[in-house]
């Protein structure tokens, strides 16, 4: 990979929110003398993308995620710190930049609700400038990669939600951002939709050689697309690194699938591990993950055993460990 595409340094963003008493004489109070409360929504952030990587960011809700790539995008101004991408200080808004990221929010809608997908296309066309021929070439390669040929000519309001937010990807990425900000692209969508998108991500990644800055609740998606993974909670970075480092570091346990050929007795099965779920002839225990090879093979010594598989635990339960404060969160990396 190549020089720095994003770089953030210190960066704050504060809200002042108004404090308002409950009932009537609440509301009176607040409109004579209005109490303001600042919350920080991210609080003196550091960190740096190469081109051409494809990031995590991920956090709980409020954690400051949209926050930041609202900054990153130019539509807040901070309240104080840096940020530069592709070069540009984002919230100068100047032309040359935006016609060089895109944003994706999933919760937002660009596309317009009683026009097929075309014109929005074609306005976004005229937007960035886009020339003739290069529009046609990328909205080809795009249509081809989520298969929506057969729907660019169909009402907005017509389509699924699936459908919608291949084509709201399609209309932020006619005119081949270098910089792409997906804030929770496959909210809401099926399971079978959310593999398509994840599919496009990595081939869209691959293909343009995009910087992609993703977020999602859905640990699928972090763990098929990203290599490395920035955590956040409370607008402050807790970890920022390889995705594998933190399973190795917070998933202290792992999972033993045993399939018996006959019945056992589950108290001696008790004394392996903790007993997750037990249905004859399916068990699971969790055991700590520096045993687990020992105590699969001494299962396989003691019990009539058809299979065994030891696995990690869900991305969700080890992310989830750093959320709760039950570990110290990780040092930034030096």
């Amino acid at each position: 990979m190549g020089k720095n595409a994003i770089e953030v340094r210190h960066l704050k963003k504060y809200f002042k929110v108004l404090q308002k008493e409950t009932g009537l004489v609440g509301s009176f109070k607040s409109l004579i003398a209005r109490k303001y409360e600042e919350v920080q929504a991210i609080n003196n952030i550091d960190f740096t993308i190469r081109e051409g990587e494809l990031v995590g960011f991920i956090g709980p809700n409020g954690a400051g995620k949209t926050t930041t790539l609202k900054c990153l995008s130019g539509l807040l101004y901070p309240t104080s710190g840096e940020a530069r991408v592709l070069g540009f200080i984002p919230w100068e808004r100047r032309p040359e930049f935006q016609k060089q990221f895109g944003l994706v929010m999933g919760q937002k809608n660009q596309l317009w609700w009683d026009l097929p997908p075309m014109e929005t296309f074609t306005l976004n066309k005229e937007i960035y400038e886009v020339p003739d021929g290069q529009f046609q070439q990328t909205l080809k390669r795009l249509v081809r990669l989520l298969d929506v040929g057969g729907i660019l000519k169909t009402q907005v309001r017509k389509l699924s939600l699936g459908q919608r937010m291949k084509c709201e990807l399609i209309a932020a990425l006619l005119h081949s951002p270098k910089v792409l900000f997906l804030d929770e692209p496959t909210i809401g969508l099926d399971v079978v939709m959310q593999k398509v998108m994840r599919d496009f991500i990595k081939e869209y990644n691959r293909e343009f050689k995009a910087t992609i800055i993703l977020t999602s609740h859905y640990m699928d998606d972090v763990r098929e697309l990203c290599e490395r993974v920035i955590i956040i909670n409370e607008g402050t970075i807790l970890y920022d690194g390889k995705l594998q480092e933190v399973v190795n570091r917070f998933a202290r346990e792992k999972i033993i699938t045993v399939v018996f050929s006959s019945s056992i007795d589950q108290r001696k099965l008790a004394e392996f591990g903790n007993i997750r779920e037990y249905e004859f002839p399916k068990a699971q225990l969790t055991v700590p993950r520096t045993e687990a090879a020992k105590k699969a093979a001494k299962l396989l010594e003691e019990f009539p055993v058809a299979d065994v598989v030891i696995e990690e635990p869900p991305i969700e339960a080890i992310i989830r460990e750093v959320f709760t404060g039950r570990m110290k969160p990780f040092q930034k990396p030096k």
